[in-house]
């Protein structure tokens, strides 16, 4: 399994950038896909979800300011991104489950989000 990150890149604060992610196999063989960001120094923390059945799930940094959704057609899951902060600069990571009571096993290369003050 693959999973293509893109999207990333350099914005300002108060800013919008949307990530997408592309699988190499039908997105639906996925309970559970998501995405999440690791900024230098921290830890990894979640950033939004999607299951199977369309159920979203979002960290508290992405409350009210991210939107996860998903293409099936194009085997695709995007993030939309709005209202960003200095403090979303990260390395955002795409990545998939195959049941929801699995670790997110499948990871993709991650793509950089920096935004500047």
């Amino acid at each position: 399994v693959q999973l293509q990150a893109s999207g990333g890149g350099l914005v300002q604060a108060g800013g919008s950038l949307k990530l997408s992610c592309v699988a190499s196999r039908n997105i639906d063989d996925f309970n559970g896909m998501g995405w999440f960001r690791q900024a230098p120094g921290k830890q990894r923390e979640l950033v939004a979800t999607i299951t199977r059945s369309g159920n979203t799930n979002y960290g508290d940094p992405a409350k009210g300011r991210f939107t996860i959704s998903r293409d099936r057609a194009k085997n695709t899951v995007s993030l939309q991104m709005g209202s960003l902060k200095p403090e979303d600069s990260a390395v955002y990571y795409c990545a998939a489950r195959p049941i929801l009571s699995s670790p997110y096993n499948y990871w993709g290369q991650g793509t950089q989000v920096t935004v500047s003050s």
